[in-house]
């Protein structure tokens, strides 16, 4: 019964929303020509594609009792400005999608053939009620508008509401039938899937293991290889001077210990930017707050975070929040920053990151945006940033927190 009702609802409202995504469609091709209003039909269309595969997924997993994977919707991991019509082409593109728009269609129209079998099947139980329970003798049979005699009528309208509540039923098998073929990923599709998206996540991690390893080499040769190098050199001077001019050699060796000091804090420096100790130790929340506290302009700190994640998700979340702020306190000429990280529903964790600077950040490639985005992909979250000319810049990144 509720696959009957699911399909005739269908029926009704199927057409309807089929017809209004055909309009978005032409409406938006024939507008690009005008003035390109034609974009925003384009865009509600493609984001109509999206709701219509949303409903029916969920539709029919809680109908059958199906196992149909809840979908989050597909987003562009571009930072650019481009990020929002890529999002929007995915849901175009994207295969589930338009399996799941089919599907609809589909069923929809089952719908439709429903909805004349149960006129059938009303019909047909109206007429022969009304004939056995009314004394007249003819009746004009309905469908074929012929005269016939009370017997007959009752045997036609009978037959009639027998007929019309196979169909459904026909139709309900129909939908049975479909439904799994359609809706729900086959074993090869979704390894298919497994292993496009690790390969996608490995690419990923190879770029930004190559930015960090390009980070740490500039860091190496232009700050501790210098000094060291400055050390050895004040160190076989002091020596020389040892024998003839030992107050000169006191203060050389002072020099030298000044430097080699300053060094191994930049080493220091250089070991937290691979993996804080505080991370692995206390968390997200501890490393974060360390960092906040080390920052050149004032941070507002805001973690709502319930457990911890995997040391890959804290990494990743870690170094996005890092390289905000030292873009912003190097480049942005922010004067404050505000952070703000929580759990959201389905698991996922969620940062927030805004400065008040001048704007104009760009990801490009090679550079610490992207070696950041690069390294939050291959932990399978997304980043996203918005920094127009003029401020304020905002990093989004989004993680699935596997404890």
């Amino acid at each position: 019964m509720a696959i009957a009702l699911h399909l005739a609802a269908l029926g009704l409202a199927g057409p309807i929303a089929v017809a209004l995504l055909g309009s978005a469609i032409g409406i938006g091709i024939g507008g690009l020509f005008a003035l390109g209003l034609g974009v925003f039909a384009l865009a509600a269309a493609a984001l109509g594609i999206w709701w219509i595969a949303w409903f029916e997924e969920q539709r029919v997993a809680s109908l059958l009792g199906l196992d149909i994977p809840v979908r989050r919707m597909p987003r562009s991991p571009r930072t650019d400005w481009l990020r929002i019509p890529h999002t929007l082409w995915l849901q175009v593109t994207d295969r589930t999608n338009l399996r799941s728009l089919l599907h609809f269609v589909i069923i929809g129209l089952l719908g439709l053939v429903t909805l004349g079998l149960l006129q059938v099947t009303f019909t047909g139980a109206a007429f022969g009620i009304a004939s056995a329970l009314t004394s007249a003798e003819v009746y004009a049979a309905p469908w074929f508008g012929l005269e016939t005699g009370r017997g007959t009528a009752i045997g036609i309208g009978f037959a009639g509401m027998l007929i019309g509540a196979v169909g459904v039923y026909l139709m309900t098998l129909a939908h049975r039938s479909i439904s799994p073929s359609l809706m729900v990923p086959s074993r090869e599709a979704e390894l298919t899937q497994r292993a496009e998206t690790a390969t996608q996540r490995r690419h990923e991690a190879m770029r930004a293991a190559e930015v960090e390893r390009t980070r740490i080499e500039r860091d190496l040769h232009d700050g501790v290889q210098p000094r060291l190098v400055s050390v050895g050199m004040t160190l076989g001077m002091a020596r020389s001077k040892l024998a003839s001019d030992p107050e000169a050699a006191a203060a050389l060796i002072d020099e030298a210990h000044t430097s080699t000091k300053a060094a191994i804090t930049e080493l220091r420096q250089l070991a937290r930017g691979i993996h804080p100790a505080v991370l692995s130790d206390r968390g997200l929340d501890a490393a974060l707050s360390a960092l906040a506290a080390r920052s050149h302009i004032p941070v507002h700190l805001d973690v709502q975070l319930d457990g911890r994640c995997s040391r890959e998700v804290e990494a990743a979340m870690y170094f996005a929040v890092a390289e905000a702020l030292t873009n912003a306190a190097k480049h942005s000429e922010a004067r404050t920053c505000r952070v703000t990280i929580m759990r959201r529903p389905g698991g996922n964790i969620w940062a927030r990151i805004e400065d008040d600077g001048n704007g104009g950040a760009r990801r490009v490639p090679g550079g610490g945006i992207d070696g950041v985005a690069n390294r939050v992909a291959a932990a399978g979250g997304a980043l996203s940033l918005t920094s127009p000319a003029g401020g304020p810049t905002t990093i989004e990144a989004s993680l699935p927190c596997a404890s």
